[in-house]
Order: C-alpha cells, then structure tokens, then sequence
C-alpha cells in the first residue's frame, strides 16, 4: 500500500530554516518522482519542486529557486525538502506526493495529475 508521511513543519521565524521529511512506504524512490506542493491559507495549492525517480535530479519553482533544496534517502525511503531564509509568505502546509515516472518531474507542478499524496505538514513563519 502506498503512503507518504510529512514531518518537520512547525513555528519558524523569518530568516530560519527548516527540513521538512517525506517518508514513503510501498515503492522504491528509484521508480517513483517526488513533487513537493504548499498550500497557503486562502491560496491555491501550488508546486515548489521534485526529484526525479531515475536520477535523483531535481526541478524549482521560480518562486522558491534557491532557497529550496529537495533530497532523498533511498535507504530510507526519505525525501527531505530544506528551506533556507525562510519568509512570511512560505506559511502553508506542505505536501509530498508520488507518481511512478521516469521522465522530467517538473510536469508535476504544473497541473498534471499525481496518484499519491500525503496529509501535509503545517510550516508557520512568524515573528
């Protein structure tokens, strides 16, 4: 059975840091890309990156480019989202998901359809 489980949110002030984890249970990260989405309060939910199942490489949203970091663990069956110089506007909640593909991840956050998703974790930033 697939699942995705977020961890690592909570209360951070501007400028920190935080690295959210995406455990996954019933598939191998080697088959499977990883797109990240956040929701923010009264906004639609929208894609900030993914790491691709083949090759581990990885895709940003222009919003978040260089701020954001995606990694894995294979042996752990981990996903890790780092966010550095954290800022008001990154509060929302944070997903993981899953889609079995070999190709370009970054069609995956821009509108197109993926199978598994996590229950999301809340990441507030706040003086």
């Amino acid at each position: 059975q697939v699942q995705l489980v977020e961890s690592g949110g909570g209360l951070v002030q501007p400028g920190g840091s935080l690295r959210l984890s995406c455990v996954v249970f019933g598939f191998t990260l080697d088959d499977y890309a990883i797109p990240w989405f956040r929701q923010a309060p009264g906004k639609e939910r929208e894609g900030v990156g993914c790491i691709r199942s083949r090759d581990g490489s990885t895709r940003y949203t222009d919003s978040v480019k260089g701020r954001f970091t995606i990694s894995r663990d294979n042996d752990k069956n981990t996903v890790y989202l780092q966010i550095d110089n954290l800022k008001p506007e990154d509060t929302g909640v944070y997903y993981c998901a899953a889609q079995r593909s070999r190709y370009d991840c970054a069609q995956y956050l821009y509108g197109r359809a993926v199978d598994y998703w996590g229950k999301g974790t809340l990441v507030t930033v706040s003086s």
